[in-house]
């Protein structure tokens, strides 16, 4: 099995944290989104090759990739255009065999599921969760146990079976002509080429395809999923302990980063603290800090602060990008 993360685009929604980073190497719960996916599949599949689709500020996610996983048999396939996920996916053609199994998986989503159980139906198989609203998603339509139909982002959906961006694809050969079908005549959903049509043009040719409950699914899209994902990883996770400095308290669940120095502050529950970052005389909550920033007399709550900011003396919900300074 070949295992593909499309990491290419740029996470607009997520600036201005991405004006220097990719989206996967946003950090929750202490480690880039791009970490604890490669965790997860490792653990839980046999993969022969793990093949990530960069773009957008490929630089930092390879370094760390390479200083982090130095023994995995990685390979990075740029993404030159930014033509949509089954474009992305068509650029790992060359490296998979045409007997090769694939396992695809969003390089913004993180999932809690039985991936092992998922790849053990038979079948090619699309992770999937009813949602209230399916129009943002691709829809699943199913008949008799099988996937008849898939819709990208419908105005009327068909059911709330909405796909969770987790492909498991046994026919390899069968997807990428597929996908070179859809490119070669031109065929775009949303002004993209998108998988859902390569999939459904599989489907039309015959290709059985079922779907397989996730149990929890984050995005990582925006700053509210970003924080939602990193209050559900540090409940999960089992975090080093880590002592309060001078006069400070620490509330579960948090993770502290090396270097980090806390004095004089309540910090947690729910706080992902980066390397090296500084917190003096501040209370913060439900947060994520990213390395190297310098908080002091601080008071906040639901908020992100960027890489090397400097912030002082403000009391409220922030978004701090890279480098900022508040306060005097």
């Amino acid at each position: 099995m070949k295992i593909i993360i499309p990491a290419a685009g740029a996470g607009t929604r997520l600036r201005p944290h991405t004006h220097l980073l990719p989206k996967a190497m946003l950090q929750v719960a202490g480690r880039p989104i791009i970490g604890h996916i490669i965790d997860t599949v490792t653990r839980d599949l046999e993969a022969s090759e793990i093949i990530i689709i960069v773009g957008y500020k490929k630089e930092p996610l390879m370094d760390w990739v390479h200083r982090s996983y130095p023994d995995l048999p990685v390979r990075f396939v740029e993404q030159k255009e930014m033509l949509g996920l089954g474009h992305a996916v068509f650029t790992a053609a060359p490296y998979v065999n045409d007997d090769d199994e694939l396992f695809i998986i969003l390089g913004d989503t993180i999932v809690d599921m039985d991936l092992p159980a998922m790849v053990s139906q038979g079948c090619s198989t699309l992770g999937t969760r009813e949602v209230e609203d399916p129009r943002r998603f691709g829809v699943a339509e199913v008949r008799e146990g099988v996937i008849s139909r898939l819709v990208e982002k419908p105005d009327i959906p068909p059911s709330r079976l909405a796909l969770m961006g987790v492909y498991y694809i046994r026919e390899a050969k069968v997807l990428f002509d597929s996908i070179k079908v859809i490119m070669d005549r031109g065929i775009k959903t949303k002004n993209e080429y998108q998988i859902t049509d390569a999939l459904n043009h599989m489907i039309s040719g015959g290709v059985t395809m079922r779907t397989f409950n996730v149990d929890n699914w984050f995005d990582c899209g925006t700053i509210e999923t970003l924080l939602e994902t990193n209050r559900f990883l540090l409940k999960k996770q089992k975090l080093p302990e880590k002592e309060a400095g001078t006069g400070s308290v620490l509330i579960p669940p948090f993770f502290i980063g090396e270097g980090a120095v806390v004095e004089d502050s309540v910090i947690g529950p729910d706080v992902s603290v980066g390397a090296h970052v500084t917190i003096k005389d501040s209370i913060i909550r439900d947060s994520i800090i990213y390395d190297g920033a310098d908080i002091r007399s601080v008071v906040a709550e639901k908020s992100l602060f960027g890489t090397n900011c400097k912030v002082r003396g403000v009391f409220s919900r922030m978004n701090t990008g890279p480098d900022t300074q508040l306060g005097e």
